[in-house]
């Protein structure tokens, strides 16, 4: 899995036509890779301040604005690949334009739960 941070403040500090270009860029990463079968899924977060946070207590869940992030940073997108190796992961981690503006996370994923065999 390859990992994105960002924030809001970072997207908007883009010039509208350098946001275009950035945004093409990474449409044809997902095309190559989607097109080789190593690109399983592309997902966009919305902001942090979209999201919400879930607890049980007492058996009943309480929804709650947040998270409040500790971070100026946070998830912003991930990749879900299928690759033979941790070299061709990194490799294509490599090749994602976002990397040659900021780091980008490689993690392995250890197992599929078995819900997603449906």
């Amino acid at each position: 899995m390859i990992i994105i941070y960002g924030n809001q403040e970072l997207w908007a500090s883009y010039p509208a036509d350098e946001m275009q270009r950035a945004i093409a860029e990474q449409d044809a990463f997902n095309r190559k890779y989607k097109d080789t079968g190593e690109l399983l899924g592309a997902y966009g977060n919305a902001d942090a301040v979209q999201a919400k946070t879930v607890r049980v207590r007492e058996g009943a869940p309480v929804v709650t604005d947040g998270p409040y992030l500790e971070t100026k940073e946070y998830l912003a997108s991930w990749y879900l690949l299928d690759v033979e190796d941790e070299k061709r992961a990194l490799d294509v981690a490599a090749d994602m334009p976002f990397a040659s503006l900021r780091a980008v996370e490689v993690w392995p994923v250890l197992h599929e739960a078995p819900g997603n065999a449906l």
